[in-house]
């Protein structure tokens, strides 16, 4: 573990520019939560491991592999440091034609993913009992559902329990899509959904509880012009405009369809990728969000460091006030619902804790500040891994609607696997609930569909095995979590 140090003064600003002190001073707020940051970060660092040993033990069995034990060997190193065996067909051939690295390699990537997944209850017991936001604190802030659209950015995989430190739970959904441009239909059937369980009593407390939808944008404090929000060509102003349209286009949807006042509660959040600092754009007393009213937790971070706690809570309070008081291009109409503004407070608050966890244990700023992800996630994201840069995501139904995304996401690949020799590993998965008959079998359909037409997208890459599938599915109500599905001709997995 790295410990927090004492920093030598203005000269690191660019290196940690949330926490610059004096001779003497260390970055170690009253109000982060030590005990949480820990417990986080020995959650990435076991997510972490099961990825960082598969290219040295790939390396280490082609070593050996046209030893005459080699077979047997390379499952006993492949259980022991990988923990799962090989597939046995690529083990065996290796006398003839040699190892076929690209498939293994795709194949551990995804065979450590659903160990990831497998785990993830195990893994994560420990610091989902600490967030500064669980569903009970959500309730007393008048809140049934919270609903999620951030960008699918990689970078924002982490954004509940690191950024936001937000426990997942029933009364919490994240769907990503790029540029935080999610679908106005969808949305507000999705809403439709949770005002039927809130009347017919399948919500507790929805008698006088509301929907908040949540966008969250993003950009980069160190490379604005080109690593913030692709969707947007790192336009962080496009970015934010564009978000806030759809919440408004949202709200207009359902008041204009259930009639006025029907509209859930909104709310606009940024996200500095390279410090995870959150920017959190202020409602005023209607609910509109202005895009130039917002505070900074970057800010209340270098603002408060050093007070007590009670000090600090009093100084951010006040920040918060001073925003909604604010006039010319910032200003708006009231302040915002009480139960909104213990949100914003928690939600500030806690962000503190993951701004001195990227001091503490990625040196004030990541060192890789761009993607840095370990396959393509193509048809709906798993929500069962929450780490930032896992996996690169294109929300797609079909590989036509989808292929800007794809697209991106094979450049991004280019860079960080075919030009190494190694293959891009796609995950195509999609979610069925079994509640429905005959939902699995047509979302194995759908992923074999969606294969196919993602080979025939890039056939150059498929035919030099440069482009590997597999599909998965998930149960939205049960137990099975991404459950690998084997192709009817070849296996998906290589």
């Amino acid at each position: 573990m790295r410990t927090a140090q004492a920093l030598p003064g203005p000269a690191d600003t660019l290196a940690n520019p949330a926490c610059v002190v004096g001779p003497g001073q260390r970055c170690e707020h009253a109000l982060v939560d030590q005990t949480l940051n820990q417990r986080l970060y020995e959650y990435e660092e076991r997510v972490r491991g099961r990825f960082a040993v598969i290219v040295d033990t790939l390396k280490t069995l082609s070593a050996f592999q046209h030893e005459i034990d080699f077979v047997a060997r390379a499952q006993r190193l492949a259980v022991d440091r990988l923990g799962f065996t090989l597939p046995e067909d690529l083990l065996n051939e290796a006398w003839v034609s040699g190892l076929d690295m690209r498939a293994l390699h795709s194949y551990c990537i995804f065979r450590s993913f659903k160990e990831c997944v497998d785990r993830a209850e195990s893994d994560q017991a420990a610091w989902r009992e600490r967030m500064a936001i669980d569903a009970g604190f959500l309730e007393s802030c008048g809140y049934h559902t919270v609903d999620i659209s951030p960008c699918a950015d990689g970078r924002l995989q982490g954004l509940l329990p690191f950024v936001l430190r937000m426990a997942p739970n029933d009364s919490v959904s994240v769907k990503a899509y790029a540029g935080a441009m999610f679908d106005v239909e969808g949305d507000a059937a999705d809403w439709m959904h949770r005002e039927l369980d809130r009347l017919t009593g399948a919500i507790a407390g929805g008698d006088t509880a509301n929907y908040l939808k949540v966008a969250v944008y993003h950009f980069s404090t160190s490379n604005p012009c080109h690593q913030g929000c692709a969707a947007h060509g790192s336009n962080d102003s496009k970015a934010v405009e564009s978000a806030l349209g759809r919440l408004n286009e949202l709200r207009a949807a359902i008041d204009n369809t259930f009639g006025r006042g029907a509209a859930p509660e909104v709310l606009l959040i940024g996200v500095d990728t390279d410090v995870d600092a959150i920017r959190v754009h202020l409602p005023d007393a209607n609910g509109e969000v202005n895009p130039y009213r917002y505070v900074d937790a970057g800010e209340v971070y270098k603002a408060t460091l050093g007070m007590d706690s009670a000090a600090a809570r009093a100084h951010l309070a006040g920040m918060v006030a001073r925003a909604e008081r604010a006039d010319g291009w910032a200003e708006g109409e009231g302040s915002m619902r009480e139960g909104m503004r213990r949100l914003v407070l928690r939600m500030l608050e806690a962000n503190l804790s993951q701004i001195e966890y990227v001091i503490q244990h990625h040196a004030g700023r990541y060192a890789v500040i761009g993607h840095d992800e370990e396959f393509i996630c193509a048809g709906e994201a798993t929500n069962f891994v929450q780490l930032r840069n896992k996996y690169y995501y294109a929300h797609l139904d079909t590989v036509e609607e989808g292929a800007a995304d794809m697209d991106v996401g094979i450049k991004i690949f280019t860079g960080l696997n075919i030009k190494h020799g190694l293959a891009v590993p796609v995950l195509v998965h999609f979610h069925y609930c079994s509640r429905v008959p005959g939902a699995r079998e047509r979302a194995v359909v759908r992923c074999k569909r969606v294969k196919a037409a993602i080979q025939a997208r890039y056939p150059h890459l498929h035919a030099q095995g440069l482009l590997n599938c597999q599909m998965a599915v998930s149960d939205r109500r049960g137990s099975e979590r991404c459950a690998f599905v084997e192709d009817d001709v070849e296996d998906a997995g290589h």
